[in-house]
């Protein structure tokens, strides 16, 4: 075999090692990766049951129940509703008409079994998809800066 001929194996067979790592490692990250998915794309069946995905939108006002460590609530667009159960203890800032982000699994009947949920305190810190779909629904509060925008900075007294 010639130097040429050589060359061109060891490149060859290198860029196969270099596939197949990259290969892998996709297929690792493929399982670790969880989707954020609104609750119209819940209620549109855009998502398989058993996918686990993160829920986000706002707590309906009168939807949450509690019975001991098991707690129900709804979660809205403004178009849609998702029924959620979680189990454990929920945030400080958890309550009806905030925004919620819920990480689970969809179930058979379109519930949403949530194994862990964070709580927002306002629609600025909320996915930009949730808080399109609440302007579009005029659910939005007016005032407040659009997802990502930065805070105005506070005046000084007197200017």
């Amino acid at each position: 075999m010639t130097r040429k001929g050589r060359r061109l194996v060891l490149i060859g067979a290198g860029l196969g090692v270099l596939a197949l790592a990259a290969g892998l490692i996709l297929s690792a990250l493929n399982d670790t990766i969880v989707f954020f998915r609104s609750p119209t794309e819940v209620a549109q069946r855009l998502v398989e049951p058993g996918a686990r995905l993160r829920l986000g939108g706002l707590v309906e006002t009168g939807s949450v129940t509690r019975a001991g460590t098991l707690t129900t609530f709804t979660v809205t667009d403004g178009n849609a509703v998702v029924k959620v159960a979680y189990s454990g203890i929920l945030p400080d800032l958890f309550r009806e008409g905030q925004g919620v982000v819920a990480e689970g699994v969809l179930q058979p009947d379109g519930s949403f079994k949530a194994d862990s949920v964070l709580a927002k305190h306002d629609e600025r810190y909320m996915p930009r998809e949730v808080a399109d779909a609440l302007k579009q629904q005029g659910v939005w509060k007016d005032g407040a800066p659009a997802p990502g925008a930065a805070s105005p900075a506070p005046r000084a007294p007197g200017s």
